[in-house]
Parts: structure tokens; C-alpha cells; sequence
């Protein structure tokens, strides 16, 4: 019989959050409702964010530089380093660390990721979020979303009574948030309409951004100033995506290389598979969308009402897009979660179509790039890859299982045909052999007897908002 690493507790709550198998997850949709017509902010504020003369990237300076506003922490580092050690860190991944990221208990081998779990934005984000509870021990604490999409650092705020804002009717509820409280930023940033509301109020703002994802903002912005198109990898009703789509101009949104084949072919009227789109099929409704709002069987009986309904831009694209005359000139921007890889192919993809469509010579006019993958998604995906070159029976992949890095590297480990198992917490596995994990396209499974007779070799890696005392703790 094999034995079975173990998972430690990180908590010891039982309610863990299980999500709904049926259907895609829910997200709350910005303040602004870009994907739902005839909903809007108050009159002054959509005014403010609309307005041609508007400039997010002015807002935004003026917003950091405001008195309220903290993005560096209150001087408690040392205290709250302390505490995170204390809450997050593991012996057991200090003993893999130690034996070359290999250690053998019983009769199975785990072979750990060189490169996994926490990145250094994340546990920033953690850090602040804790100076902040320090800082202020006795006022009302606000996040506007998630931290981060891993569920036990999200309970251990809510214990420290850092309330999410609550959501009704896909709508953020910021009248709740009173003068004098205080409102954390989430690591994945939020748009430029709810910087605004926020602005608009006298409170403590912390803001957790990661860099990375600033410097994404900063990407679109300058495609913006030289009147690009910003073509979004990313998956459009994701929190970062929301917030990067919010500082650019003209943008489309693509999740897949499926997706951005789909315009680059557009670009070039229908070179690339010999059929050509048109404006209105590029502008149908995005039926996952609808699924995420809807769910399934609601979604197939308006499907059914409406043959048109498809997998397209219709709400991936910005106010008044025109396929026609926007993608003349493009620039790539991605989700920093994205896949690295696919991020790169979308890109080259993108400037072999523009110079197919104007010429070599006139690329520079017609289409820009920047490097915005993250350093630290990049190294996780990387590691992975080499991980998945190693013989191995069985993967674990620790996440959220709304995180998308995560998915990415279950993604890695499942086109190489080894069985994986993605799990959101220690509390999936056993007792008795059992797991529950997810499938890639969202469905929870339980498997009974998931680790074989031994002697057996298991991989393991993490997301980059996973503590490591939740990837490993004893044998």
C-alpha cells in the first residue's frame, strides 16, 4: 500500500468553499458594466470616465500621490514577516529544498517544482494587507475582491476581519464603505471607475497592485498614446483584465490562440483559413459569458432562441469597437496569469499578420510590443516544463481553483499525459485514498485509491498564490 504524503492544515475550518460543478463561476462585472448595456454609474462618475478628455493615466498619478493613499506599508514589516513565516512556511518543503527539491517517504518519491508557490508579489500583497490590520486595529477593513485567488489566505483575512465588499446583483456595493474606513486594492488591481468611487470617499486607500500588473497598465496607456489597439491576452471577465482594460484605449480581448487566430484572420480578411468574417459575427455574444452570468441551461434555452449567439468579442472589446478600422494599428498586452508561451505565439502571430497585410517595412507603423510576462508566473511555467520532462506517475497542482496560473500549469502537466490532479487545498485529499480535485474544463471529481501501489514518483508544484504550508507538511 502506498503511503500518502499528507497536506497540512492551514486552518481548521471545515466550510471550505466549494464551488458550484455545474457551471462557470460567477464574477461580479466592473462598476462601470461594460458587459451589461443599460446599466451604468451615477451620471457624474460615468461621465468622468468616459469623457474623451479623460486621461486614466493623469487619475491614476494623482490618485497615488493622494494623502490617504499607502503602497509601501506602515512600518511593521519585520513583526508581519514574522507572522507569515509562522502561518505559511513548512518544514517539510525546507526538507525538499534541502535534498535537491527530492525527498522519498515510505514508497513515494515527491519531486518538487524548482520554481512554485508564493511569488514575490503575492507575498507583498499578503504583507501590506497585514501591516494594514496592524496599522489599523480598531477601524472597518474593505477589499475590493480577493486578495489573490487562493482560498485559505483569503479565510485567514476574513478572520482578521478584512470584509470583501459585499456583490448584489453583479454589482460591487461601495456604499457600505463609510468615512474613516479603510480599503485594501487586491494584488490583481482594479479599473479606473473604482479608483474613482473610491477617491470619491474620505478613506484609507492600501493599495497591494502587484508591479507586474502596473507595468501591463502602463503598456496599454502607451498603445493608447500612439491610438494602437490593445489586443488583451487574457480572459476578459477576469479582475486584472478588467482593470487593464480600463486603462486602454481601443481593446480587444483574446483568451486563446484559437481566439486571436480569429482576428488576426480578420485582419487579413480571411487569408488565414480561406472564409471571411464579418463585423457583425466579430461583434456576436460571447456565449461563456453568458454561461459565467447565466449558467448552462439558462444559456442553452436563449441559445436556442437565438442562433447567432457564439463565442466572440461582443463583450471582450472596448465601447464603440469597429473591427474595420480599429485593428489597422495593434499592440499585445496580457493577463499576467496567462501562459508565457501562448503569450508569445499570440504576439508573433499578430506581427507576421501585419506585416503580411502592410509590408515589412511599414510594421513599426501598424504594430508595437512590449515584454509584460511576468518574471515569476514566467519561472513557475518554466519549472514546470522541466518538471514534466522527468519520469513521473502522478502530478499535484495546489491552487485556487479560480487562479489561473494554476490552471496553466495543471495545463502544462496534462498535454505531457500525465495524470494530474488540481487541487485548492490540503483538505481535498483522503482520508482513505481519496482525492477531489478539478478537471480542466471546471467539473469536481472525487477518486477513490488516486495514488497507485507503490513505489511511485509524484510531482508537485504550486500557484503563485499558494502558501507553502498548504502544498506539503508531513509524511
Amino acid at each position: 500500500m502506498s503511503i500518502s504524503p499528507q497536506l497540512c492544515r492551514l486552518t481548521t475550518r471545515t466550510n471550505i468553499y466549494m464551488p458550484d460543478t455545474c457551471r462557470v463561476f460567477p464574477r461580479w462585472k466592473p462598476l462601470s458594466m461594460r458587459c451589461a448595456p443599460g446599466e451604468s454609474l451615477t451620471a457624474s462618475v460615468a461621465m468622468d470616465v468616459t469623457d474623451s478628455g479623460f486621461d486614466a493615466k493623469v487619475f491614476r498619478h494623482n490618485f497615488m500621490r493622494s494623502t490617504n493613499y499607502n503602497r509601501r506599508g506602515f512600518g511593521h514589516e519585520e513583526e508581519t514577516l514574522e507572522l507569515m513565516s509562522h502561518e505559511y512556511n513548512s518544514e517539510i518543503i525546507k526538507t525538499l529544498k534541502e535534498n535537491e527539491n527530492e525527498y522519498t517517504w515510505g514508497n513515494v518519491t515527491v519531486k518538487l517544482a524548482e520554481s512554485y508557490g508564493f511569488c514575490w508579489g503575492v507575498e507583498r500583497a499578503v504583507q501590506i494587507a497585514y501591516e494594514a490590520r496592524k496599522q489599523f486595529p480598531e477601524e472597518n477593513i474593505w477589499i475590493t475582491h480577493e486578495i489573490f485567488h487562493n482560498p485559505s489566505v483569503n479565510k485567514r483575512l476574513e478572520e482578521m476581519e478584512v470584509r470583501r465588499i459585499p456583490v448584489k446583483d453583479g454589482r460591487k456595493q461601495f456604499d457600505v464603505i463609510e468615512k474613516g474606513d479603510v480599503v485594501v486594492l487586491p494584488a490583481n488591481g482594479n479599473p479606473v471607475d473604482e479608483m474613482m468611487v473610491l477617491s470619491n470617499k474620505n478613506v484609507q486607500i492600501v493599495d497591494t497592485t502587484c508591479p507586474w500588473v502596473s507595468k501591463v497598465w502602463n503598456t496599454v496607456e502607451k498603445h493608447k498614446k500612439g491610438e494602437y489597439t490593445s489586443i488583451i491576452h487574457g480572459k476578459f471577465s477576469h479582475e486584472e483584465t478588467i482593470a487593464t482594460a480600463s486603462f486602454a484605449g481601443k481593446y480587444v480581448t483574446v483568451k486563446n490562440m484559437e481566439e486571436a487566430t480569429y482576428v488576426c484572420d480578420y485582419i487579413l480578411g480571411g487569408e488565414l483559413d480561406g472564409s471571411s468574417s464579418t463585423k457583425e459575427a466579430f461583434l456576436e455574444v460571447n456565449l461563456l459569458y453568458l454561461v459565467s452570468l447565466y449558467g448552462r441551461k439558462t444559456t442553452r434555452q436563449v441559445s436556442n432562441k437565438n442562433s447567432c449567439l457564439s463565442q466572440k468579442f461582443k463583450f471582450a472589446v472596448s465601447k464603440g469597437f469597429d473591427p474595420d478600422t480599429d485593428l489597422v494599428k495593434v499592440g499585445i498586452a496580457n493577463q499576467t496569469t496567462m501562459l508565457k508561451r501562448e503569450t508569445e505565439e499570440i504576439g508573433k502571430l499578430a506581427e507576421r499578420t501585419i506585416m503580411r497585410k502592410y509590408g515589412v517595412k511599414n510594421l513599426n507603423e501598424h504594430f508595437i510590443a512590449f515584454n509584460t510576462i511576468c518574471y515569476a508566473t514566467q519561472d513557475n511555467q518554466d519549472a514546470m516544463y522541466k518538471l514534466v520532462e522527468q519520469r513521473m506517475d502522478l502530478m499535484l497542482v495546489i491552487g485556487g481553483w479560480n487562479s489561473h496560473n494554476t490552471y496553466h500549469l495543471q495545463k502544462i502537466a496534462e498535454d505531457r499525459g500525465i495524470q494530474s490532479y488540481w487541487i485548492d487545498s490540503e483538505q481535498r485529499v483522503g482520508p482513505g485514498n481519496r482525492i477531489l480535485h478539478k478537471l480542466m474544463h471546471g467539473e469536481l471529481v472525487e477518486k477513490q485509491n488516486f495514488l497507485p501501489e507503490g513505489p511511485i514518483t509524484m510531482g508537485i508544484t504550486a500557484g503563485a498564490s499558494t502558501p507553502h504550508k498548504v502544498i506539503l507538511c508531513s509524511p
